[in-house]
């Protein structure tokens, strides 16, 4: 669910907003003055939307929109190319949606045999992870404390898609009255104010590089993203260094790894079992493979499993796993072994002498390669449970015993290493974070704004688009507005399904 406090600042905040306006313009002393005051700024204000307008950047759009005309014919004419393809392929884009969240719903569904739980489980999770689109709630799938980033994205992609249409159109000849920003509940945006007359006056294909000059940017924000993506490394070369391992930037107040011997901040981590870390990518991949492969073994030495070893009474688990060990013991762990008549036995060992300064193995022939007289111990823990060594010198290492996916969740990392002592840790999370969201931000606004939807850039893409194709070929009007009119009707229900069951999919179940 939406948190409460969120829902309290929102609505809170737009009814003071409303009621101060509902005052001042009731006042007989302030509504005068008041009015003013907001046409003189350019704001007007409704319930749950605040606009703001201005023609101070006008000269700035005039200034680009006339400068090397000819590279921006071409510009634009890609532009359109682009608009166009956006524009049909967003059906097949939004159709192949749809069935994925339908095929969810239905591997989901309490109906589903029990039989068949974890394949629809995982079924399920693949097709969540395939979804290109998806219905974004805050404070739901969008962390509360990311929403920052959210925001920014979608301003910053806003006013680049309007920065667009306003060059284009300039480059078009039609007249530019000014551009303005808004915030519609918490969603902020951006607009340009064209005179209607003007862009009525000119010819379809002059429309068309106009109303996909917005979508045309944003795919070109979302490249742009992409590029500086790949190439952070190589921009914060100066201050930032990698390929050394991840660096601890944040531990969960209640992580596992949270210790006298746990992950601190500022730590950097090198090696996850014998598997090595040198980025954010190691560390994913290291943490999967541990999770979904056999729990590894340590080496250890007959005289030091007879030394450290004690009599025991094994005893089998829930889950049909072996425990061997007092259940209070934060320091002892039960081992299997098998000696060297190929019996499988058990024995308590505390686990930091047993698994420190050993090799990792998997069957005793992996350790009679350093001594003849070595077993292969490893960890009976229950299911999914993994003990898993963390190497980050030059503290010793952590033993972590627990799901490899809680350490994944509750440990923040970086793979950018400062040279600098006051140069920020958070530093280059911070623009990682931000231009990932721009690029899902600006890449989604371009393929959204492409569906041919009544109110959407899509619908002027459509009409001009037919008036440029079909004119020629169809005589009556009617019959093409018709064509068009059930077009957009079939973006616009496509559309609003999608929308429907992903909000359906996010905050129902």
């Amino acid at each position: 669910m939406i948190p409460v406090s969120l829902l309290l600042v929102v609505v809170g905040g737009w009814t003071a907003v409303y009621l101060t306006d509902l005052v001042l313009k009731s006042s007989v002393y302030f509504k005068r003055s008041y009015e003013d005051w907001l046409e003189n700024n350019g704001l007007s204000i409704s319930p749950f939307h605040i606009r703001w307008q201005t023609a101070v950047f006008n000269r700035a759009f005039y200034s680009w929109g006339r400068r090397k005309a000819r590279m921006l014919y071409q510009w634009f004419n890609f532009g359109m190319v682009f608009g166009v393809i956006a524009m049909f392929s967003s059906f097949f884009l939004l159709g192949k949606t749809l069935l994925q969240t339908l095929a969810q719903m239905m591997a989901d569904s309490p109906y589903s045999s029990s039989s068949s739980s974890s394949s629809s489980s995982s079924s399920s999770s693949s097709l969540h992870n395939e979804q290109v689109l998806q219905v974004v709630v805050p404070g739901i799938n969008l962390p509360v404390n990311q929403l920052t980033y959210f925001f920014a994205a979608v301003l910053v992609s806003g006013v680049v898609h309007e920065i667009g249409h306003g060059i284009a159109a300039i480059r078009e000849q039609v007249r530019f009255n000014g551009f303005g920003i808004f915030l519609f509940i918490i969603y902020p945006g951006a607009f340009v104010d064209l005179f209607t007359t003007h862009l009525q006056l000119i010819s379809p294909v002059q429309q068309l590089r106009i109303f996909c000059a917005g979508i045309w940017h944003n795919f070109v924000l979302a490249i742009l993203g992409i590029l500086a993506l790949v190439l952070l490394p190589v921009i914060l070369l100066p201050f930032y260094y990698t390929g050394v391992g991840v660096l601890i930037t944040e531990v969960a107040e209640d992580s596992p790894a949270i210790g006298p011997r746990g992950l601190f901040v500022g730590d950097l981590v090198t090696h996850l079992q014998d598997c090595p870390v040198t980025n954010v990518q190691d560390w994913n991949e290291c943490l999967d493979s541990i999770a979904y492969e056999p729990q590894i073994g340590y080496c250890i030495s007959a005289s030091t499993l007879q030394q450290l070893s004690f009599p025991v009474r094994a005893y089998k688990r829930l889950d049909g796993s072996t425990e061997c060990c007092n259940n209070h013991s934060l320091t002892d762990v039960c081992f299997t072994y098998r000696n060297n008549f190929n019996k499988r036995l058990h024995t308590c060992l505390p686990a930091r002498k047993a698994v420190e300064a050993t090799q990792v193995c998997r069957t005793n022939k992996d350790c009679k390669q350093s001594s003849s007289s070595s077993f292969c111990i490893i960890p009976s823990l229950e299911t999914h449970t993994r003990l898993i060594k963390v190497k980050h010198p030059p503290q010793i290492d952590m033993l972590y015993v627990g799901h490899p996916l809680h350490l994944h969740y509750t440990v923040s990392i970086t793979s950018f290493i400062p040279r600098f002592n006051f140069l920020s840790i958070d530093l280059p999370v911070i623009v990682e974070t931000f231009v990932k969201y721009l690029i899902s931000l600006s890449g989604a606004l371009a393929i959204v704004n492409a569906v041919p939807c009544f109110a959407l850039d899509g619908q002027w893409i459509l009409n001009s688009f037919l008036d440029a194709t079909l004119t020629s070929v169809i005589g009556d009007n009617d019959v093409k507005d018709l064509i068009g009119f059930f077009i957009l009707l079939g973006g616009s229900v496509l559309l609003a399904a999608n929308v429907t069951l992903g909000l359906w999919m996010v905050t129902a179940r």
